[in-house]
């Protein structure tokens, strides 16, 4: 078993960043109120009340001063205290008062996560400086490597997350074992920022978005409207070769279809406030599983009707807070290649395990080769979830066990389930190491409950039927975004939305590319003729600019020849060929969906 990121040295050495850099900033604005400090992922953050915005100045002043204190070699020592005593140490500090309040009552720790019992009250002290935590940390700052740390941005952080309370300076840095660690860390991140999705998708004319529409809300242009349906053909055609059958249903339900499934009001706080319809309320859809319930509920079924396997690119709505939205990875409306099967308990472990196939499968069309499982259990301490603990458990053994037959290697995450039960979520790795969920299969035995499902069994007796939940992509809208970024925007061709650019050397030549571009789309491929007024090697800039794989290049020589000069968005020249062979060999690289380009 892997050792986990909160038991690791780096854990503790960017912990003790988090304290050494809010010492830092204490000398440098003494009368700074101090909020919060935790590692996350790739560092660490410290939330401060300042009396002034910090600059790019400030923030090389306070990294000097923490490799100074990294150098002096101060020690961290651990000290238990009481309620009384932590708030005379934090006398002065607004925010630690109220954090120790919700220590001293129990259900609130340190950083204001919520907790069960009353923890034990502690702090950290090094140097000048005592920080009310509960660890872990080095035992000396001479751990930390003083090249190995930078200070990377500020944002502003309302307190406690709330928008209601004041608004905070969050300083984040990030801090690494080894300097060249960090080096190729902060190559990662400009990498990521040539790759950002948000830029590249304006660039590519693929979407937009209009505060006029709404925010979170992605307008698709034609080319991102072709690269959907690219991907929708694409899994639409292995959910019926899997025995999947098409539905269609609202983007809108009556309040009292989600309050039955426990949506509303368990996601009320994510949810669009419900709509008044002649006395009746209505809810913009947050999922589509209660409208397939009822498609499945709309007739008699039997033992021999099952499995039923309803698919549906359905969107739905979700209220996110304005600071969370990210471009296509994080929006209010997207859509979900969802599915749900209803299955007799006999089936359930062969369903499970072809729900499974169908997203290695599809992982391996797209490429998407670094990935791994984790199994997403209940919490027994968290009031989230609703059903019978033992169903539950019978739930999470059968994903289990279908998980070892599929041969996935997998790890459990307690508290990762969805609120109705257990799932198997795919953790898809792309080329900058970065992780991202896409696909997952959740195992659900609530739902059937609540709605009352049924089917008749071969006994002639009534019997209940278990709902598998599953949705290989994840969104369309977040998984187009993870795609333009693992790709860089240069898609495999057979997802390219212009295939084909073809370039005449003068207009005389245009005529003959046109002929050529209705033999290139007579094949099923996407062709467009550039006539514009540019020169050609303009015209092979802005090509090579928007990705397109191949450029098709025509002069004198090629019509009198019938052939066409071939140019990769590379920039490689394979030099003339006849249309029929390029014409041959670019269908045959799309039918296979390739990932090279010759």
């Amino acid at each position: 078993m892997s050792e986990r990121y909160e038991d690791s040295k780096l854990y503790r050495i960017r912990h003790s960043s988090a304290h050494i850099m809010a010492q830092a900033v204490l000398e440098y604005f003494p009368d700074a109120q101090i909020a919060i400090g935790p590692p996350i992922e790739d560092g660490f953050y410290y939330d401060f009340g300042l009396p002034r915005a910090l600059t790019e100045d400030d923030l090389a002043k306070i990294e000097a001063r923490m490799r100074e204190i990294i150098n002096k070699g101060v020690e961290f020592t651990r000290r238990e205290v009481s309620a009384d005593e932590a708030r005379q140490l934090f006398a002065n500090q607004p925010y630690k008062l109220e954090l120790i309040d919700g220590l001293e009552k129990g259900g609130m720790d340190e950083y204001g996560n919520k907790t069960v019992d009353a923890p034990v009250i502690s702090t950290y002290r090094q140097d000048t400086f005592e920080d009310l935590c509960r660890g872990p940390h080095v035992a000396n700052s001479r751990e930390i490597n003083p090249n190995a740390i930078k200070l990377m941005s500020v944002a502003g952080a309302y307190w406690r997350g709330d928008s209601d309370r004041e608004q905070l300076q969050r300083i984040y840095g990030t801090a690494f074992e080894t300097a060249s660690e960090l080096e190729e860390h902060l190559h990662r991140l400009e990498e990521a920022k040539a790759r950002d999705h948000r830029k590249l998708g304006v660039e590519l004319g693929l979407f937009t978005f209009s505060a006029l529409v709404g925010k979170g809300l992605p307008l698709w242009k034609p080319k991102g409207a072709i690269l959907r349906d690219v991907l929708e053909r694409f899994l639409r055609a292995e959910q019926i070769k899997a025995g999947y059958l098409p539905v269609v249903t609202p983007h809108v339900g009556k309040l009292d279809l989600y309050r039955t499934s426990g949506h509303y009001p368990y996601y009320s706080d994510s949810q669009y406030k419900p709509i008044d319809v002649d006395g009746e309320e209505f809810l913009l859809r947050p999922m589509n599983c209660p409208h397939h319930i009822e498609i499945y509920r709309s007739e008699p079924r039997s033992y021999r009707d099952l499995p039923i396997r309803l698919a549906e690119f359905g969107t739905v709505y979700r209220y996110e807070q304005s600071g969370e939205l990210t471009g296509l990875t994080r929006v209010r409306g997207f859509t979900v290649d969802d599915a749900h099967l209803f299955v007799r308990p006999d089936q359930l472990e062969q369903e499970f395990i072809g729900v499974v196939n169908i997203i290695k499968k599809i992982f391996e069309i797209m490429g998407f080769t670094d990935f791994r499982a984790r199994v997403g259990t209940r919490d027994p301490n968290k009031p989230k979830y609703v059903g019978d603990p033992e169903v539950w458990e019978q739930a999470t053994n059968a994903i289990i066990a279908a998980a070892d037959k599929a041969g996935l290697n997998y790890t459990v995450a307690e508290g990762e389930a969805a609120f109705y039960g257990p799932k198997l979520d795919f953790i898809f790795r792309d080329v900058l190491k970065r992780e991202w969920q896409l696909g997952t299969v959740q195992v659900d035995y609530n739902l059937p409950e609540r709605f009352g499902l049924e089917y008749m069994g071969e006994d002639n007796q009534v019997h209940r039927p278990i709902m598998i939940h599953r949705a290989p992509f994840g969104s369309m809208e977040r998984f187009i975004g993870i795609l333009i970024e693992h790709f860089a925007g240069a898609f495999p061709a057979w997802l390219a939305p212009t295939q084909v650019l073809l370039i005449p050397v003068a207009d005389r030549h245009v005529e003959y590319l046109k002929g050529v571009a209705a033999q290139l789309m007579a094949e099923g491929l996407r062709a467009q003729v550039d006539d514009g007024k540019d020169r050609m090697n303009a015209k092979i800039r802005a090509a090579q600019g928007q990705k397109v794989p191949w450029m098709l290049i025509a002069g004198d020589r090629d019509v009198e020849a019938g052939s066409v000069s071939v140019r990769l968005r590379t920039g490689e020249d394979l030099g003339a060929m006849p249309v029929g062979d390029f014409i041959r060999r670019a269908a045959l690289i799309v039918e296979r969906k390739a990932s090279e380009l010759i």
